[in-house]
């Protein structure tokens, strides 16, 4: 993951902001990313195809080493629509930003069970000492590794197993007289 960080932090049209944890009031984070130094810079299709094929290749070696049907199966749809990202490049990363990731519920070990595994790299999350689970807002029984499912977040920006979207959509408000006449006669 940390390859695959250092990489999009190169093509990234925003800077992070100046710290990823949770803050101190429990409040969900507000978005204070900057524009990059150069407003008009975007990746290159070369840059965004290196990107996604980053993480294709962690889930092909993951696939190839799984002994699990249905692992395998999710592993090779992935890497399937992945390769579609990988032969026509967006221009620009899609994903949800690093907060999103810092601000996904954790599952603590007690609530985990002895035979749960992650979806994506099929490893039970309790034979990690020091595992580091998450749960996606999308569906409670959507639960990774961060490490396994933080790439494809940060790339896709959706759940790998539902597609449930994690990207805000920007809503474009437009004037209308209902609007106006809600306001009580104040902009009449």
């Amino acid at each position: 993951m940390s390859t695959f960080n250092a990489f999009l932090d190169q093509i990234s049209t925003t800077q992070a902001p100046t710290s990823a944890a949770r803050p101190a009031n429990d409040q969900p984070f507000t978005l204070r990313s900057e524009p990059h130094n150069n407003p008009h810079a975007t990746p290159t299709p070369v840059d965004m195809a290196s990107l996604y094929r980053l993480v294709q290749d962690q889930f092909a070696t993951l696939a190839s080493t799984s002994d699990s049907p249905e692992n395998i199966e999710l592993l090779r749809h992935l890497v399937w629509e992945l390769e579609n990202d990988v032969n026509d490049p967006p221009t620009e990363v899609k994903g949800v930003p690093a907060e999103f990731l810092a601000d996904l519920d954790r599952v603590p070990r007690r609530r985990l069970e002895e035979d749960d595994c992650c979806p994506i790299c099929n490893e039970c999350y309790l034979e990690d000492k020091y595992c580091l689970v998450v749960e996606l807002p999308c569906h409670r029984s959507h639960r990774f590794d961060l490490e396994c499912v933080g790439p494809w977040l940060q790339s896709k920006g959706s759940c790998p197993l539902c597609r449930k979207s994690f990207v805000k959509e920007k809503v474009v408000v437009e004037d209308s007289e209902e609007e106006e006449e809600d306001g009580m006669g104040m902009f009449s």
